[in-house]
């Protein structure tokens, strides 16, 4: 049962290490950017802050091969390849998640406008389709009574019709487009 515990103990001492092998550079921007790859060759040497292992001008004294790849045989290009090859960009996982979070922002926004776009359209069919109940009531001719301030029914006279039929016209010609 000790051997366990002394298992489990150095895996558990032994998990940061893994958090070691990290890139830390600074960006165009000036900006802190970590990652588990190299940082692109655009980035200058003074703008790494950390590296995964010795810097390049040890690595290149102490085995100036171990980088490069495997030269193609009976081509007089091959060392001018190198260059091209490693000259590539890698994409960052930075770059990826930011694209992920701007292109989910912009989505949600999307999402959110079309929401209250059909919210405002719905708004304005139910309008609508009450504009034109109460102007099919008010162009029938029966009486209408309306509550006036202190509650009490008021029967509607020519003049207070010809208004109303007004006032429900607008919002039938506002709403029921």
């Amino acid at each position: 049962m000790k051997f366990v515990h002394w298992l489990v103990l150095g895996c558990v001492v032994a998990l940061p290490l893994s958090a070691s092998a990290q890139w830390q550079w600074l960006d165009k921007n000036g900006k802190k950017v970590y990652s588990d790859q190299a940082p692109p060759p655009d980035v200058p040497e003074k703008n790494i802050l950390r590296r995964v292992g010795p810097p390049p001008a040890a690595r290149s004294t102490a085995n100036p091969n171990v980088d490069a790849p495997p030269l193609a045989e009976g081509t007089a290009d091959a060392p001018a390849a190198a260059p091209k090859a490693a000259a590539a960009p890698k994409p960052t996982g930075v770059d990826k998640e930011l694209e992920e979070k701007t292109k989910k922002a912009e989505a949600e926004q999307k999402a959110k406008q079309a929401a209250e776009e059909a919210k405002i359209a719905k708004a304005k069919a139910d309008n609508c389709a009450l504009a034109r109940q109460s102007k099919a009531t008010v162009d029938s001719g029966i009486r209408l009574a309306k509550v006036n301030a202190k509650g009490e029914r008021e029967i509607m006279d020519d003049a207070a019709r010809a208004a109303e039929q007004k006032r429900i016209q607008d919002v039938i010609n506002s709403d029921c487009k």
